[in-house]
């Protein structure tokens, strides 16, 4: 049983208390723990996503949080932006938008994305990866760090890469699904760059709900160039895990969202488009 706290405490706290839970629809006792934690430089093993991914694969592309927002549940994460606009990275708390080319530029606090996923990132575990010639090959590097099937990991890879190949979605045309639009995506490749790669794995299970598997988004230390990753050769990789205990699912309450047929699975459509690339 989790310890219990009586206390006073000032009007002007408890307006603030009771202004954090109307914003997120948490309970008070995970609204004082969290803000407690963070007060405290607790880490937290939290993650926050927005929207579910088979409402991406079936085309709900509208914005339903903003940049501001997502920074304010994290400093670490990736997604994309409203309309299908753009490949979201955010890196040590800042956050930036990969388009056509895989041109990156900062991006503004009130712009909107329709799914995205972020945390506070610290390292439970950090390893080092010597080479990995293949995206597959660096999958397995991964898995062998990795203490469990079933848990959400946040995972950050910092070195050098020598190849990578990526995209960034471009604005979807009215009515297209997620399969839809990647056949029109921008694909490009880049070469002996010092960056990072910022992503995720989750498990099977969540399906309906995340990415299933690895997902990354990379972005160049002198912020030159960024994306979604499909394939890469890296050496000399930092690399740092952070396992997720928490999710928080933050539901859009759109009418595209809330009109959208989110019956039936979507889960070969959500594994080619986020693995495809146009010459498949």
């Amino acid at each position: 049983m989790s310890p219990r706290i009586e206390s006073e405490v000032s009007e002007s706290v408890w307006r603030g208390v009771e202004r954090r839970r109307q914003e997120t629809g948490e309970s008070l006792s995970r609204v004082l723990d969290s803000l407690l934690s963070e007060a405290l430089g607790l880490q937290r093993h939290s993650l926050f996503q927005v929207s579910t991914s088979k409402a991406l694969v079936r085309g709900v592309f509208d914005g339903t949080a903003t940049v501001g927002e997502l920074k304010r549940h994290g400093d670490f994460g990736l997604g994309t932006f409203a309309g299908l606009d753009g490949e979201l990275i955010i890196i040590d708390g800042e956050c930036f938008q990969a388009t056509s080319g895989g041109t990156v530029k900062p991006a503004e606090d009130d712009w909107e994305t329709p799914f995205a996923l972020v945390t506070r990132f610290h390292a439970d575990a950090e390893s080092h990866i010597e080479a990995a010639d293949s995206v597959d090959s660096l999958f397995t590097e991964l898995d062998a760090l990795r203490s469990s099937e079933n848990v959400f990991v946040g995972i950050r890879l910092d070195g050098r890469f020598d190849g990578l190949s990526m995209r960034a979605a471009c604005p979807a045309r009215p009515g297209e699904s997620l399969l839809e639009a990647t056949r029109h995506q921008s694909e490009f490749e880049a070469a002996d760059l010092t960056g990072t790669l910022v992503g995720f794995w989750a498990p099977e299970y969540a399906t309906s709900v995340s990415v299933p598997g690895y997902h990354f988004h990379f972005i160049a230390d002198d912020r030159s160039v960024g994306g979604h990753v499909f394939g890469c050769r890296g050496r000399d990789l930092r690399v740092r895990l952070h396992t997720e205990s928490d999710l928080h699912l933050a539901l859009p309450e759109t009418a595209e969202f809330l009109s959208a047929d989110l019956g039936g699975d979507h889960s070969a459509d959500l594994r080619e488009a986020e693995t495809r690339t146009t010459s498949d």
